[in-house]
């Protein structure tokens, strides 16, 4: 039989050698949060803005920016070449804004960063884009050499004109409608602060209590 202090020193044994085989323990618990340890694994594909009106768009956009953008591409001569370069340019940045956009929507990549505007931001980029495409589509079709490559490029930057325009019109009609909202959610916020003051003003006894 073990007397006690052999037991004594077996148990801390015991002790100091499961600590050690604790702290070299691949399995040790953990108190990361799960969103750290999930990484990129919190970004989710917003399937219901791309089947809505304004995903629909905004894909098609895209498209029709990026093809006008390969028939330029695909013209090797020209003279003068100021249309071409101009229609180049703009077709080129607005893909790359409307692609950066379009992102940001369908991964609701814009819902970490509140502090822009991005119904706003949409709605600029979308003018802006309207406005240069009508007068890239408008110059390529008054200097060019009536090549296919250079007709098939007037021909979808006016598409991509105009569906920027459809665009334009909607995020406006939804801007207005998201202001409404939230001036009339302010004044009725505010008539019941004032409706709330008017009774304590009328009920002393509430007031008594409360000092």
């Amino acid at each position: 039989m073990r007397n006690g202090d052999d037991l004594e020193g077996f148990d801390g044994e015991a002790s100091s050698t499961s600590m050690i085989s604790g702290a070299s323990s691949p399995y040790q618990p953990t108190t990361e949060p799960v969103s750290q340890r999930r990484g990129l694994g919190g970004l989710r594909c917003d399937l219901d803005y791309l089947r809505g009106t304004f995903g629909r768009i905004k894909l098609a956009e895209v498209v029709l920016a990026l093809i006008a953008f390969i028939c330029i591409e695909t013209i090797m001569e020209c003279s003068p070449c100021e249309g071409l370069y101009f229609f180049e340019f703009v077709s080129c940045s607005v893909l790359v804004v409307t692609g950066v956009l379009l992102l940001m929507f369908s991964l609701n990549l814009h819902t970490r960063i509140p502090q822009i505007n991005w119904n706003l931001t949409d709605l600029v980029n979308t003018g802006l884009s309207t406005f240069f495409f009508f007068i890239a589509s408008v110059v390529l079709a008054a200097l060019n050499h009536k090549t296919g490559a250079e007709i098939a490029a007037v021909i979808f930057g006016f598409l991509a004109m105009a569906m920027y325009a459809v665009n334009t019109y909607l995020a406006i009609k939804k801007w207005r409608m998201n202001s409404r909202q939230q001036s009339s959610q302010q004044t009725s916020d505010y008539i019941c602060a004032w409706t709330e003051s008017r009774e304590v003003d009328h009920r002393p006894e509430i007031q008594h209590l409360d000092a």
